[in-house]
């Protein structure tokens, strides 16, 4: 037994602080995990006001024209045919705080809202087409590696790559942050993802998996090390001040959507499993398919009203959209609305930039800072026989997926091809050409030379020989040599 036990709030001892409650290895998260809800609904109030991630940021306004037909796939009135559609798209660094500069080596949050005729629809996802984790229960315990120790209120190389080698899942997003698309010269250069896997539903109710991809039509760039140091200096607003500016001028940025789609039963044998965010589905597989083009046209007014109080979420689904058997994403359709209510209250869709432009009709009442309510001849319950709003099934037509039923503890059921550090090893030797895999290598030497733990440092150079052997001796050899302390306190800088 371990005699330094993990316990909830109140004290009893946990079952695992890895693996969420779930119907299954891929079924559904079951809402009776209190530990789960605990952590997650804790971590949303660990900040007043600021948001707990993706603190700085900014945005923009625009527009969703599609191009293609997906009709076949999808009934979501967003993707029919010729449909125009407001958006809006905000863009944010991960793990800084409101102050920090925008060129930190950090992911970039992408997350784009649809205001359609069928309500808001929101794809909540990053510049990259991964992430560190697959599964929530594990999210809080990031953050915190990545944030800053809470005696001297600085961030620390040790505890970062002490939770990356102790979370092998993290590798194939290490290593995109850790090559040049951890550096985006400016939000309108990078590409966008939602990252997660989700079910479209015809107008038949067939079910289909789909992954999204914005590709950057002002094409992909990146900053060195060096210019991205320079650049935090000059201008910390740098990202917010170029998407502005660039608006204003009439210089709009637009990306194109395009999605992989994989039919509802390759799910079940494919050679790895779909759902797992660590993992991409390679277009040789699943090739991509053009949906239409999304612009940004119109700056905000004002950048708290229309910017900050934006509350984007996963949770906002549409009719011919679903949720997938991904475990991060069922824990974000929890956590994002959860940390909305309490930074923004519990009525903020009720804010003019969250306020769909379809109709809203429920019986929610009540609460701090209620805008909207109904007239006094509206009964506030339902089922009712006054005529007041029904729900209707046959209108969302809801998807979903089958699962073996039993409550269990454990990861994503696995597939033949399943590895932590496959998909890395192949971005770093077949993705990265050789002029990225050196300032890749110099990247990491920086961040694995400023550990100060021998043993931490040992297990950070085994995670890059783990992705690829040659890289790891490269490494071995950079470390020992010493690194600059430049160098090093660049590369923590994420």
């Amino acid at each position: 037994m371990t005699a330094n036990y993990s316990t909830t709030q109140s004290g009893a001892p946990v079952a695992s602080d890895d693996h969420s409650l779930s119907v299954g290895t891929d079924g559904a998260i079951a809402l009776h995990d209190h530990y789960l809800i605990e952590k997650l609904a804790q971590f949303n109030r660990e900040r007043i006001p600021e948001r707990v991630v993706h603190a700085k940021g900014g945005g923009a306004f625009g527009t969703f024209e599609v191009t293609a037909d997906v009709s076949r796939y999808t009934r979501a009135a967003v993707f029919q045919p010729g449909a125009e559609t407001e958006t809006v798209l905000r863009f944010s660094s991960v793990a800084g705080e409101q102050g920090s500069p925008d060129t930190w080596r950090d992911p970039r949050g992408f997350a784009v809202r649809f205001y359609t005729t069928e309500g808001n629809y929101d794809i909540v996802g990053n510049n990259t087409p991964v992430f560190f984790l697959r599964d929530g229960i594990k999210f809080p315990h990031f953050i915190h590696s990545q944030k800053r120790l809470p005696g001297s209120g600085l961030r620390d190389v040790d505890m970062q790559y002490d939770f990356w080698t102790l979370s092998p899942e993290s590798a194939h997003q290490v290593t995109w942050l850790m090559g040049d698309r951890g550096l985006p010269r400016s939000w309108r250069e990078m590409q966008g993802y939602g990252s997660h896997t989700y079910q479209w539903i015809n107008a038949e109710g067939e079910r289909f998996w789909v992954k999204y991809h914005f590709h950057s039509d002002q094409g992909v760039h990146s900053l060195t090390d060096e210019e991205a140091e320079r650049t935090a200096g000059e201008d910390a607003d740098y990202s917010r001040r170029d998407l502005y500016e660039n608006i204003a001028a009439g210089n709009f940025p637009s990306w194109t959507l395009k999605v992989q789609i994989m039919p509802y039963a390759d799910a079940k044998h494919y050679r790895f499993n779909p759902f797992v965010l660590t993992k991409v589905w390679p277009h040789s597989d699943y090739p991509l398919q053009e949906v239409g083009k999304l612009t940004l046209n119109r700056n905000p007014e004002n950048f708290f009203a229309q910017i900050e109080q934006i509350a984007l979420s996963p949770a906002n689904l549409v009719p011919g959209v679903g949720a997938s058997p991904d475990k991060m994403l069922q824990a974000r359709i929890f956590s994002y609305p959860d940390a909305h209510r309490y930074r923004l209250g519990a009525n903020f869709n009720q804010l003019p930039v969250n306020t769909p432009k379809s109709p809203v009709n429920n019986y929610s009442q009540d609460g701090a800072a209620r805008y909207h309510f109904n007239s006094p001849s509206t009964p506030v319950y339902a089922p009712n026989s006054v005529g007041g709003p029904a729900a209707d099934p046959t209108r969302f037509a809801e998807g979903g997926w089958e699962t073996d039923g039993e409550l269990t503890r454990s990861a994503h059921r696995l597939h033949p091809e399943d590895s932590d550090f496959g998909q890395a090893g192949t971005l770093y030797r077949e993705v990265f050409d050789d002029a990225t895999r050196e300032r890749f290598l110099a990247t990491i030497s920086g961040g694995a030379g400023a550990i100060k733990s021998a043993d931490i440092k040992e297990r950070a150079i085994q995670y890059w020989t783990n992705v690829d052997a040659d890289l790891g001796a490269k490494l071995r050899a950079n470390v020992g040599a010493g690194v600059t302390e430049s160098r090093a306190e660049a590369a923590t800088k994420f």
